[in-house]
């Protein structure tokens, strides 16, 4: 592709890019993400290619490998262009079948349509299924229509119009404005308002100014930055490249963990195709705005998510936060003004531009706006990658996008915000999804992580899991945060063992007020927040464990006693066979015994019995 030395001419390569696309041809599309291609879909790829090439149809089916389509849970996952008919859980032998529909030749393939899991009815369109008709996709919704590694694609949607309508007919001071008038706020976790800190670090003088994104996703649960990467990397360069021009930077790292090798893959191929059409470099367009990205790897240390740990680790310094009273607009990257944000807040930046921000800030509520990107995962029926607008409830989204929970068990809670995140009870799925309702209910927003979480869920087994998941993630920098996290993880331990004490409540709570109180980056200061949510909601649970010896959930095995009902067993001796340490006894065709001094409540022989008859209390 040659290289674009002006506006114009960058506009006549979009004009000539779609001239040659005709939209009205079949085009079969493969969702490309990783949970599509671990579950088989670049077998489902080559199948498809073999079968076009076979029956001679190259010229006229195209084959696109996109991006992630969102509905995770029936992957692989692949749409029908232009009738958007939508097939789930496709394998290789469908190959043929698919290509043959998506010419004319035979009907849509009924066992491949999705099947609503509440009503049982089959839908034919993307469009219509229950999972897709509340998103309002903004920044997502562009995954599914590319190819990430043909920037030509991107060009042909409209990409890049953004960043030269900021370069050509707006001013720096322009661009913010135009960021701050939308209300666009931190998509990272922070919530900051991005308008507020780009004019922090646009009146800073200086020649070297830096733009950074966060790509550091951490949280367990959470896959919404490293599918925007995967899916249109070059959404995030283009937020980048406005947010360069904006503040006066000319240089920009993209800090992203190396456990993502596709998203690290396409977002160095994005960079490649900008640079050589001219669209990063020297005289961008024609103008005396230079700016090119690089990409740095972290190693996976949950902490180099927050700024300032981040920016050490860049520079090649160990990854601990530092004190805030220096601001990064004034002293970030190397000591310059430089401004960060995360994947996603960059990826809305194009959007705003280019639509405006009085189109943007009609989306969401009074001080959250436009849409947000979560990860549904755990107890519900559709998992997968929601957008939804700010302001849609906790239970529209659990139950009418999710799907609810599954058959014969009911809604317990909903984590957000990672493991600093707090965990919100059933009664409480008419909160709104928005920063400041979040907060006050003793959560947070994050970066978008959502863990439905049903009946089976004991909650003081989850605080101890996101405090073990902190207490290994803590840099040490602070002993209110290293050493008071190890102490709440020993104390929930011991309540999960049975070995729970009057007074672990009250020990819980003080050490709560200080790790918030004394830890110098955000993950000790939101690092009680599970603890302190579910002793909120769930402090009777805390109080079965301590006082009665008794999980409610039956899941804190140490709490449980096994019994196998005489009556109902049947002798089949799966159970006995199971037990290693021969604490059941019994012959075949008999009643079994189980001793319960010798029994270790592993659970092994509940697990086995298809009789119902081993019994826990």
């Amino acid at each position: 592709m040659k290289r674009v030395l002006s506006t114009q001419e960058l506009e006549q390569l979009r004009s000539s890019i779609c001239s040659e696309r005709d939209v009205s041809r079949p085009c079969i599309a493969v969702c490309g993400g990783s949970g599509c291609l671990a579950t088989g879909g670049h077998g489902v790829v080559e199948a498809l290619r073999d079968e076009i090439t076979a029956t001679g149809l190259a010229d006229r089916v195209d084959l696109r490998l996109t991006g992630c389509h969102g509905l995770c849970e029936c992957g692989p996952l692949v749409v029908l262009y232009p009738s958007k008919v939508f097939y789930q859980r496709v394998q290789t032998e469908d190959a043929q079948a698919i290509v043959a529909n998506a010419t004319g030749d035979s009907d849509t393939i009924e066992r491949l349509l999705y099947v609503d899991p509440n009503s049982g009815e089959r839908s034919v369109s993307e469009d219509e299924i229950p999972f897709y008709r509340r998103q309002q996709r903004l920044v997502f919704g562009n995954n599914g229509l590319i190819d990430p590694t043909r920037i030509e694609d991107y060009l042909a949607i409209g990409g890049y119009s953004a960043f030269t309508k900021a370069l050509s007919g707006m001013s720096p001071q322009d661009v913010v404005s135009e960021v701050t008038d939308a209300g666009l706020r931190g998509r990272g976790g922070g919530g900051f308002p991005t308008g507020w800190k780009w004019e922090a670090a646009q009146e800073e003088e200086g020649d070297v100014k830096y733009v950074i994104c966060n790509a550091d996703e951490g949280d367990p649960g959470a896959y919404m930055d490293r599918s925007l990467m995967e899916g249109n990397p070059h959404s995030v360069l283009e937020g980048m490249m406005i947010g360069a021009y904006a503040i006066g930077a000319s240089e920009g790292y993209v800090y992203i963990r190396t456990e993502y090798p596709l998203a690290v893959e396409r977002l160095e191929i994005a960079i490649e195709q900008a640079r050589e059409i001219g669209l990063m470099g020297e005289g961008i367009l024609g103008t005396d705005f230079a700016f090119d990205v690089h990409i740095s790897q972290g190693s996976g240390a949950f902490v180099c998510g927050e700024s300032s740990a981040l920016i050490a680790s860049i520079e090649g310094k160990p990854g601990e936060p530092r004190a805030k009273h220096v601001h990064m607009s004034e002293s970030g990257l190397w000591g310059k003004p430089t401004t960060l944000n995360n994947v996603e807040t960059w990826a809305n930046v194009p959007v705003i531009i280019g639509k405006g921000a009085e189109w943007f800030a009609a989306i969401g509520t009074e001080k959250s706006k436009g849409t947000k990107v979560f990860s549904l995962v755990g107890n519900v029926k559709n998992s997968g990658l929601v957008e939804v607008p700010m302001g849609i409830t906790l239970g529209e989204i659990v139950n009418e996008i999710g799907g609810g929970v599954p058959e014969g068990h009911e809604l317990k809670a909903v984590q957000t915000g990672g493991p600093s995140g707090g965990c919100i009870p059933a009664d409480l799925m008419h909160l709104t999804v928005d920063f400041d309702s979040l907060t006050e209910a003793g959560s947070m927003m994050g970066s978008g992580g959502m863990i439905v979480m049903d009946d089976t869920a004991c909650m003081v087994d989850v605080a101890r899991y996101f405090v073990e998941f902190l207490v290994e993630e803590s840099c040490g920098k602070c002993s209110s945060c290293r050493e008071g996290l190890r102490h709440m993880y020993a104390v929930l331990s011991r309540i999960c063992l049975g070995e729970g004490r009057a007074g672990d409540i009250e020990l819980l709570e003080d050490l709560c007020e200080v790790i918030g109180s004394a830890s110098l980056c955000g993950l000790g200061t939101s690092a009680p927040n599970p603890v302190l949510s579910t002793l909120r909601y769930f402090r009777d649970e805390y109080e079965a464990h301590i006082e009665r010896k008794q999980c409610p959930a039956k899941v804190c095995r140490s709490l449980l006693t096994y019994t196998i009902d005489p009556e109902a067993c049947v002798g089949c001796t799966a159970c006995r066979k199971a037990c290693s340490v021969e604490a059941i006894t019994g012959e075949r065709k008999e009643a079994h015994a189980l001793d319960a001094e010798l029994c270790i409540q592993c659970g092994q022989c509940f697990e086995v019995c298809r009789f119902d008859a081993v019994k826990v209390s």
